[in-house]
């Protein structure tokens, strides 16, 4: 860790001489609760901490302050972030994998496992809660951790808010916010539009993204909440990623082959959702779930035209039609068991996607012959328990029980005659039990001690599935993984100084997913034995004296294979042998976080330094990304009247110039593993609200 990090920490928190008090409650474990009685590692992201002085555009910009949490924005929006939980998701090449993202209740992640982040409405979110450890299994088919997100209620004025921004690299977004509550009715829209040229070539991206929210209050028993969520990325340019070679030469170039078969790719999404909310009596509430929504994506590929030739090859275009869906019914009670007070919990929820998947040629950007066509349908039906129990005045058990059952169906139309392409339609079903068992100690009114153990599995993603090594169809042997989580914690609250979070935890996976063959363009997965994932996380937060805060998160992660195996990465389809005890790519062994604010209007400013350790970019660990250490500055001003405020800020992202890769792409078949993030760049911004 870089010294001078280290020492700032320990300035701001020497200083501290005043702190919260316990009033964090989170509801990212179903029921609300305080933080000091959840047997987990959860945090909290606030509304303003997600815009104040900041583009409002990825998760990158506040998710990187919780430990655990490795969030690498890849300057590639036709790829969206890397998001990845104590090693798991690390892998994935696009989208978020093996953890569980949800919006206002409806997941953002499909039922095989794939999320997207981008459906994040960031300027109108309340908050964003991160959890992690054993009871992050009851969630179902994603083992690494959940991330929920909320959006603002209405407001009890009417208000309308502008909110502009212009940056480095022709980088713009503006956004309008209106919101109001009338009697039992209350409504919030959010109108947002973001475009850039992109730091690198071939890197340009615009952005439409619409999010509303209404609610039905008639009594205080009563709640009923609709929420619409839509977003339209056309012809967003996909850079590529560069070899340490073209990394060195010149970071801002486009990797080999976007210009020739115009990378790219086009997204739209609408869905909508309802929730019931309903107070029983007696301590009982029930609600009701339902949702659904409609997904478009047509991607163009750099792959060989040679590759794409290939009988068993599903071309260098990838067009994809999705319907999605699904609701839940939970019911929770407030009781007693032996005198003592008793917090439970029972849900059931379905979830469906229905997708229709053709490939064509990529015939140096335009579309060719087709190479595949099939129906893909994946249903996810799980049933939970979970339950609290205050057993004793310091004590507290918790314990849940999932029951998961995820089935794939894949019906080929496809068929070339005489040829290995064949009918590949098939299906498979996925199921598990997964439990998570919890008890907490409050030592004292403000510290409490927990120790939690629970299981957890995570199928394969219909993109892992959608290969077969030297064949054609789908790759139903592969079966899911699962993992075994334990973690000891410490939580306190310090008056007059901090708060301090403490986990260690030590996760074993068995069955774990890699690469078998990655080739042409082509990539197929295959089970191996266990990975180790071992950690430390740490996280303090305090207020020092006047307008001075100061926070930072520190994680240390061990993640590694435990069994040896071979891999092809290669074009010439040569296996290479993965030693035991290599790292799982991806996965820095250290990550550091730590900011300091200064808030006394009408002036407010922040800095903040994130490290990085190096990063191995594929199983073999052949290569490294280098570690890096960068930090970012913001300050404005704040004018305040009667029923309007405007804000203004300026910020200057990687402070010191450093030229340096913020993510990579796990066993990139042509070593272009890396993709760099911009330079030193400046963003400045205005805000302004008003009541009616």
């Amino acid at each position: 860790m870089p010294r001078s990090l280290l020492a700032a920490a320990g300035v701001l928190f020497a200083a501290a001489a005043a702190a919260q008090e316990d009033g964090l409650v989170v509801s990212a474990t179903r029921a609300p609760a305080p933080s000091l009685e959840v047997p987990a590692s959860v945090d909290r992201i606030y509304g303003d901490e997600i815009r104040d002085g900041r583009p409002q555009v990825n998760l990158s910009e506040s998710l990187g302050r919780v430990p655990g949490i490795v969030v690498q924005n890849r300057q590639n929006y036709a790829q969206d972030l890397q998001i990845s939980s104590r090693g798991f998701g690390a892998r994935s090449t696009f989208g978020v994998r093996g953890i569980r993202l949800i919006a206002d209740g409806i997941p953002a992640t499909m039922p095989d496992g794939q999320g997207q982040a981008a459906t994040f409405a960031l300027g109108s979110a309340q908050g964003i809660e991160v959890l992690r450890g054993p009871f992050s299994t009851l969630y179902g088919n994603d083992a690494g951790g959940v991330i929920t997100l909320q959006t603002e209620d209405p407001p009890e004025k009417p208000t309308l808010e502008a909110d502009g921004l212009v940056g480095s690299y022709r980088t713009r977004r503006a956004a309008l916010k209106f919101g109001a509550q009338q009697g039992a009715v209350g409504g919030l829209v959010d109108l947002s539009r973001f475009d850039t040229a992109g730091y690198r070539d071939h890197s340009a991206a615009t952005r439409d993204h619409v999010n509303a929210k209404m609610r039905y209050a008639p009594d205080a028993d009563s709640r009923l909440t609709l929420v619409a969520n839509s977003i339209r990325q056309m012809d967003t340019q996909d850079p590529l990623g560069l070899t340490r070679t073209q990394f060195d030469q010149n970071p801002r170039q486009a990797g080999t082959g976007a210009s020739d078969f115009n990378t790219k790719k086009s997204i739209t999404q609408d869905q909508a959702g309802a929730t019931l909310a309903q107070q029983l009596g007696g301590g009982a509430r029930a609600e009701l779930t339902l949702y659904g929504g409609h997904r478009s994506v047509n991607q163009f590929l750099a792959i060989p035209t040679a590759a794409q030739a290939a009988a068993t090859h599903s071309g260098g275009i990838v067009d994809l039609d999705r319907n999605y869906g699904g609701g839940a019914v939970r019911f929770f009670q407030d009781t007693e068991l032996l005198g003592a007070p008793l917090k439970a919990s029972v849900g059931l929820e379905q979830e469906y996607q229905l997708e229709r998947r053709r490939g064509y040629l990529n015939n140096n950007g335009a579309m060719g012959a087709l190479k595949r066509d099939e129906d893909d349908t994946v249903q996810s039906t799980g049933a939970y328990g979970q339950a609290e129990w205050r057993l004793a005045p310091r004590w507290i058990a918790s314990a849940g029980l999932r029951a998961s059952r995820v089935q794939f169906v894949s019906a080929d139309h496809f068929r070339v005659a005489g040829t290995a392409n064949g009918d590949d339609s098939g299906a498979k079903v996925y199921s598990a039990t997964t439990p998570a068992a919890g008890l907490t100690f409050r030592a004292a009114p403000l510290t409490s001690l927990y120790a939690s153990y629970g299981r957890g599995f995570e199928t394969p993603t219909f993109a892992e599935l959608a290969n077969r090594t030297n064949a054609s169809g789908v790759n139903f042997d592969l079966q899911a993984s699962r993992s075994r989580h334990v973690e000891l914690g410490a939580k306190t609250v310090v008056p007059g100084a901090l708060r301090l979070n403490a986990a260690l935890f030590n996760i074993v996976t068995e069955n774990e997913i890699v690469v078998d063959q990655n080739s042409g363009g082509r990539a197929s997965f295959k089970n191996v034995g266990h990975t180790d994932r071992s950690g430390l996380e740490l996280a303090a937060e305090s207020l020092l004296p006047g307008p001075f805060e100061a926070r930072v998160a520190y994680t240390y992660l061990k993640a590694t294979f435990r069994e040896g195996f071979t891999t092809v990465l290669n074009t010439v389809n040569t296996p290479v042998a993965v030693p035991g005890g290599s790292q799982l790519p991806g996965v820095p062994k250290e990550l550091l976080y730590a900011e300091l604010r200064y808030r006394a209007e009408p002036f407010f400013a922040q800095l903040e330094g994130t490290h990085k350790s190096r990063v191995a970019v594929n199983d073999p660990n052949s290569e490294y990304a280098d570690p890096y250490t960068v930090f970012n500055a913001m300050a404005g001003f704040v004018q305040q009247g009667g029923a309007w405020r405007v804000t203004e800020f300026a910020r200057i992202d990687n402070l010191t110039d450093r030229n340096y890769v913020g993510s990579v792409i796990v066993n990139e078949t042509n070593g272009r593993f890396y993709e760099p993030s911009p330079r030193r760049n400046f963003t400045i911004g205005l805000r302004a609200s008003v009541q009616f």
